[in-house]
C-alpha cells in the first residue's frame, strides 16, 4: 500500500469560501478516484500546516490513476492558487527497493505531460516532497 499525504498552509488572502471549495474537492478525490481505497481530509493540528490529506492507494498503477484523474486535476486548478506552502510525502510497505524512484518518476511524468500544472505549482512559495517538480526528496 502507498499512503500519499499532502500538507499545506494557505495564503493569508485566501477567501474562506474558496478554501472550503478546495477542501471539498480534496474530499471528492477520495470519493471518486477508483484507486483510492480510503482517505482523510482534515485540519492539520499541532504544527505549521493548516490542512492535510492522506489517500491510500494499493500500487503504482493506482497511484498513476490517482495522479491523472480529472478530479485530482480539478483540485489542483482551484486549490493551488490558495496555497502558500505545500509538502507531500509517501509512506509505503511496498517491498520494491526502487519504489521511491518509481513514485518520483510518476510525478515527473505528470508534470512533463501537463505544463499548465507545472506552471501552477511554480507560483507556490514553497513546494517540497514526493510530488514536487524537479529534484525530489528521495
Amino acid at each position: 500500500m502507498i499512503y500519499h499525504t499532502v500538507r499545506m498552509t494557505l495564503r493569508p488572502d485566501a477567501p474562506a469560501d474558496k478554501v472550503e471549495e478546495a477542501v471539498e474537492s480534496l474530499r471528492n478525490q477520495g470519493r471518486v478516484i477508483p484507486s483510492v481505497t480510503s482517505f482523510v481530509v482534515c485540519r492539520d493540528v499541532g504544527g505549521e500546516f493548516a490542512w492535510g490529506a492522506t489517500y491510500v492507494i494499493e500500487d503504482l498503477d493506482g497511484y498513476w490513476e490517482y495522479l491523472k484523474h480529472p478530479a485530482h486535476r480539478h483540485t489542483d486548478e482551484i486549490g493551488l492558487p490558495l496555497v502558500d506552502t505545500f509538502v507531500s510525502f509517501d509512506v509505503t510497505d511496498h517491498k520494491d527497493p526502487e519504489i521511491a524512484e518509481k513514485i518520483a518518476a510518476l510525478h515527473k511524468r505528470r508534470y512533463e505531460e501537463d505544463p499548465a500544472l507545472a506552471k501552477l505549482v511554480s507560483g507556490l512559495a514553497s513546494y517540497t516532497g514526493s510530488s514536487a517538480p524537479g529534484t525530489h526528496a528521495y
